[in-house]
C-alpha cells in the first residue's frame, strides 16, 4: 500500500503554523458547532463531533473550553450560526490552493480572502477552478514509535477495508475514503490503535517545487490565508520546506 507520501509535511507545516498563531481553539470551536449543529450535542450519538472532540485534545483545548463551546451551539449558551465556504484560487508559479471557512458574515470573508490574494500576488479563482487537482480522503495518523509493527497495522487495515497504509517515517497515514473514515477508525480503535489526528481532509494529487522567490510569495499568501479569523484550512500543492521541532 503506497502514495500520498508529501501529505505529512505539508499537513505538519499547516498545523505548525496555526500553532504559532493560537489561533486553534477559535478554530476547532466552530468545527465543534458545525458538528452540533448537524447531528446533535451528544457525541456518543454524533460521530463528527467524537471526531472534533479528539482533535481538540490532540492540539491541548481544554475540556472546559471543549463543554462551553458544545453548549454554545446547542443554544445553551446563546449561539452563532456559522456556514461553510470554500475558496478557490492560485499562488505563485501556478500552485493550487483550496481555502476552506466558516463564517458568520460571507461578506466580510469574501473581502478578506479576496484581499490576501491579491495583496501577495494570488488570484482568486472560480469554483472547480482547482479542487479536481486534490483528492478528499479520510486520514488517520498513527505513531510509528514501535508499538505497533508496520505489517500488523496493514493487516488491520486491510480488514477494516482502509484504501492505503503509508509508512512516513515517524508515522503511519492510514488513508480511507470519506465514507468509510468513521467505520475504519472505529475498527482500529477497537484494536486498541490510538491517532494521533483523524480527520477528512484534501490530499494533493501530485506537489510541485518553487524556486527560493516563488516560494518566499506563496509562503506570505498561505500565512495570510492561514491569518484570517474565518479561515478553517487552507489546502495547497507546495512542497513546503521542512519545519524543526522546538525544544
Amino acid at each position: 500500500m503506497s502514495g500520498h507520501s508529501k501529505w505529512h509535511n505539508i499537513q505538519a507545516t499547516k498545523n505548525k503554523a496555526d500553532a504559532v498563531r493560537g489561533k486553534i481553539f477559535t478554530k476547532i470551536g466552530r468545527e465543534i458547532a458545525v458538528a452540533v449543529k448537524m447531528g446533535g450535542a451528544d457525541p456518543n450519538n454524533n460521530p463528527s463531533l467524537r471526531a472534533v472532540i479528539q482533535k481538540a485534545k490532540s492540539n491541548n483545548m481544554p475540556n472546559d473550553n471543549i463543554q462551553r463551546s458544545i453548549k454554545k451551539a446547542s443554544g445553551e449558551l446563546g449561539s452563532v450560526n456559522y456556514e461553510e465556504i470554500t475558496y478557490e484560487g492560485y499562488g505563485t508559479s501556478g500552485s493550487a490552493l483550496i481555502v476552506k471557512c466558516l463564517t458568520d458574515n460571507k461578506n466580510r470573508t469574501a473581502g478578506d480572502v479576496r484581499h490576501a490574494f491579491d495583496k501577495f500576488g494570488g488570484a482568486l479563482g472560480s469554483q472547480g477552478c482547482v479542487s479536481y487537482l486534490f483528492d478528499n480522503k479520510g486520514v488517520l495518523i498513527v505513531a510509528n514509535d514501535g508499538s505497533i509493527s508496520e505489517e500488523n497495522l496493514i493487516d488491520m487495515c486491510l480488514e477494516a477495508e482502509a484504501e492505503d497504509v503509508i509508512n512516513d517515517e515517524d508515522v503511519f497515514q492510514v488513508i480511507t475514503s470519506p465514507s468509510s473514515f468513521t467505520s475504519v477508525k472505529e475498527a482500529l480503535e477497537g484494536k486498541g490503535i490510538n491517532f494521533l489526528s483523524a480527520e477528512v481532509t484534501l490530499i494533493p494529487q501530485s506537489t510541485i517545487d518553487l524556486d527560493d522567490k516563488a516560494l518566499e510569495s506563496f509562503q506570505k499568501l498561505y500565512d495570510a490565508l492561514e491569518d484570517l479569523d474565518d479561515v478553517q484550512d487552507v489546502y495547497h500543492n507546495v512542497n513546503l520546506p521542512e519545519i524543526e521541532e522546538e525544544e
